[in-house]
C-alpha cells in the first residue's frame, strides 16, 4: 500500500499534537473570556481548517468505507453524487441535471451535466455512471468489495445511451431509486479506480473522484489532508454555490480522546471537534462556539430484536421490552433538548414517517403484566426466572455512537426494575464489526445507527427478500410483514405507498421487532466561530465545500 506520510506543519489554528501542550491549553482555557461571535460576512477564498475526529476506520475501499460515520466525511469532499438530498429529504439535481421515470417506476433516464471530470482529467460521462451503478449493486464480493447495502436489490442493468444519457432498468417498481442516488454510499468514483483490485482501492492516494477536493496526504490511523481542486465547477445548486471551494485545505486528524478534541477547538488549535459529549454542548454554546446536532434521514437509534433467540421469540417478552424503556428519561439524563423522542422506528424528518408514539409510552406496569403472562416469575434478587433460566439480555454498545454505553447503562436500570438481568459489552469499531451482527447467535438486540434516504428501501432491509438484511431473523416466517414488504416494493406512486409505510411502522412496533430509544443525532459538531457557511446534508454530514473563515489574520 502506498501512503503519503508527511504531516503538514500546523499553524496556530492547527492541532497541538503533544499531550503536554494540549494539557497546557486546557489549563489556559479556564482563565480566558468567552470567545465573541463574529459578525456575518461574505464567503471568500483562502484558509486551512483542521477537523478532529475519533476514528478513520480500517479500510478505504470506496464501497466498504463510504457509508462509514467516519470515512464518509472524507468521501463527501473527494467525490460527487448524482443527486443532492437535503436534511428534509428533498431531492435536487447535481451531476444528474434532470431525470424521468416510466409509469411503473421500472425504467429511469438520467441526463448528466456536461463538462464534469474526475481529478485525473477523465470525463464523468454515461459510461462512468454505468460502471458506478454496477459496482454499487453487485460489488465484487470475491475480492472483498461489498455491494452498497441500501442500493436497490431490484436493479437489473444500466445502459449508456450517449455520453450524457443513462438508462436504468429494474426488475420491479423501485420508487426509491432517485433519492438513493444521494445516499452517502452512492459516491461517483473513476472507472479506472473501480477496475482496480481491492488492494489498490484500499490506497486512498490512488482513488480518483470528481469532488471539490483531492487527497494531498494521508497516514493510516493518523490524518487525511485534502486540498481544493481549482477547476471544480459543478457543485449542487441547492447549496448556493457551484464553483471551486473557498477553503484551501481540510485536514482530518485522529484524536481519540473527546476532551482533547474539544479543548483543541477551544484553544484555537483546531477548527472542528467531532462527537463531543452532549453534556458539554450548553456551556460551549455559551462560550460562543458553533454547536450543530443535525438529525439524519434514517432509522432512529434502537434495537433490532433477534426473534430466533429465546426468550425474544415470544411476542409478549418483546412487547414488555418495548414498554419497560423510559425514553424521556434517556433524553433528560444522557442528552439535551437537542435530542427528540422517537415517534416510530424511523426518524420523523423522513418523508413517509408517521407518528406512533402511543406504542412507545413508558408503562412498567404493562411490562410486568406481559412478563407475568409469559411465565416469567420474579426471584428474590428481583430477576425473573422461567424454567430455571434468568430473563437476560446482553447489550453491545455501538462504538459509532459516543453516548451508546451511557444509554445502555440507564436502560439496564430501567429493565432491572421489571425483572431483567442486563449485561453490557463494549468494543472498538473494528471488533464490533467482527463480533456483532444482525441475527448473530449471541446478539439478542442489535443496536441500530443506520441512515437511508428513501423510506421505500426499509421493508426489504428488514426481511431477507432480494438479499435483504433480515434484521429480525424472521426469514419468511411473518406473512404480514412479507406482504407489506411486497406491497411497498411494488407501489407505483408515493400516494399508493404512503399508507403502506404507515401500516409497516405500526406493525413492526406492535410486534416488538424494533425497540426505539431516541431519534438519533449521531454526528455532533463543535466548531470555531470563525468558521462559517458549512452545510449539513440529509445524512447529517458537514460539507465544508461552501465554508469559509471569517478572519484569516493570525
Amino acid at each position: 500500500m502506498v501512503r503519503h506520510l508527511s504531516l503538514p506543519s500546523f499553524s496556530r489554528r492547527k492541532l497541538l499534537v503533544t499531550a503536554s501542550i494540549a494539557a497546557s491549553a486546557a489549563l489556559f482555557l479556564s482563565a480566558t473570556a468567552p470567545l465573541p461571535v463574529q459578525a456575518a460576512d461574505r464567503p471568500h477564498d483562502g484558509g486551512d481548517i483542521t477537523f478532529l475526529i475519533d476514528s478513520l476506520g480500517d479500510t478505504w475501499i470506496p464501497n466498504n468505507s463510504a457509508i462509514s460515520s467516519f470515512q464518509g466525511h472524507i468521501w463527501g469532499h473527494v467525490t460527487d453524487k448524482l443527486v443532492y438530498v437535503d436534511a428534509e429529504g428533498k431531492v435536487s439535481p447535481w451531476i444528474a441535471e434532470t431525470w424521468e421515470q416510466n409509469d411503473t417506476a421500472t425504467e429511469f433516464t438520467l441526463h448528466l451535466k456536461s463538462g464534469v471530470t474526475f481529478s485525473d482529467g477523465e470525463p464523468l460521462d454515461a459510461n462512468a455512471v454505468v460502471a458506478n451503478l454496477n459496482i454499487w449493486y453487485a460489488g465484487r464480493k470475491n475480492e472483498g468489495i461489498n455491494p452498497i447495502g441500501l442500493f436497490p436489490k431490484t436493479y437489473d442493468r444500466a445502459e449508456a445511451v450517449d455520453a450524457k444519457t443513462v438508462k436504468v432498468f429494474f426488475k420491479k417498481p423501485t420508487l426509491g431509486f432517485i433519492p438513493t442516488l444521494g445516499y452517502h454510499g452512492s459516491i461517483l468514483i473513476s472507472p479506472k479506480t473501480i477496475a482496480q483490485p481491492a488492494s489498490v482501492q484500499a490506497d486512498l492516494s490512488k482513488t480518483v473522484g470528481s469532488g471539490p477536493y483531492v487527497v494531498e496526504s494521508w497516514k493510516e490511523g493518523d490524518h487525511v489532508t485534502l486540498v481544493k481542486r481549482k477547476d471544480y465547477n459543478w457543485g449542487p445548486a441547492a447549496v448556493g454555490h457551484t464553483g471551486p471551494a473557498y477553503l484551501d485545505s481540510i485536514t482530518y486528524k485522529l484524536v481519540s480522546e473527546p476532551s482533547l478534541r474539544v479543548a483543541s477547538v477551544q484553544s484555537g488549535q483546531a477548527d472542528v471537534a467531532y462527537n463531543a459529549s452532549p453534556q458539554e454542548l450548553k456551556s460551549l454554546k455559551e462560550e460562543g462556539f458553533t454547536v450543530a446536532t443535525p438529525r439524519y434521514l434514517g432509522f432512529v437509534n434502537g434495537w433490532a430484536v433477534n426473534t430466533k433467540l429465546a426468550p425474544y421469540d415470544d411476542v409478549k417478552v418483546r412487547q414488555a421490552l418495548q414498554a419497560a424503556i423510559n425514553r424521556q428519561e434517556i433524553i433528560d439524563t444522557v442528552y439535551t433538548p437537542d435530542w427528540k423522542l422517537a415517534t416510530s422506528f424511523i426518524q420523523s424528518n423522513v418523508p413517509g414517517a408517521t407518528d406512533h408514539s402511543d406504542l412507545l409510552v413508558y408503562n412498567p406496569d404493562k411490562a410486568e403484566k406481559l412478563l407475568d403472562e409469559a411465565g416469567w416469575v420474579k426471584g428474590a434478587n428481583g430477576v425473573r426466572v422461567k424454567d430455571g433460566k434468568p430473563l437476560e439480555i446482553t447489550l453491545h454498545s455501538n462504538p459509532y455512537l459516543a453516548t451508546s454505553k451511557s444509554v445502555d447503562e440507564l436502560i439496564a436500570q430501567q429493565l432491572g426494575k421489571v425483572g431483567w438481568k442486563v449485561n453490557i459489552r463494549a468494543y472498538d469499531v473494528v471488533t464490533f464489526g467482527e463480533k456483532v451482527k444482525f441475527g448473530g447467535s449471541a446478539v439478542p438486540a442489535y443496536e441500530v445507527t443506520r441512515s437511508f434516504i428513501d423510506a421505500g428501501t426499509v421493508a426489504s432491509i428488514l426481511t431477507n427478500a432480494n438479499n435483504g438484511e433480515n434484521w429480525f431473523a424472521l426469514d419468511e416466517r411473518d406473512s404480514v410483514l412479507n406482504e407489506l414488504r411486497d406491497k411497498i416494493a411494488g407501489a407505483g406512486s408515493i400516494e399508493e405507498r404512503k399508507p403502506l409505510l404507515d401500516e409497516l411502522q405500526r406493525y413492526v412496533l406492535e410486534q416488538g421487532y424494533f425497540i426505539p430509544r431516541t431519534q438519533i443525532v449521531q454526528r455532533i459538531y463543535v466548531q470555531s466561530p470563525k468558521l462559517k457557511g458549512e452545510v449539513y446534508n440529509g445524512i447529517a454530514y458537514a460539507s465544508y465545500y461552501t465554508a469559509y473563515l471569517s478572519d484569516l489574520s493570525e
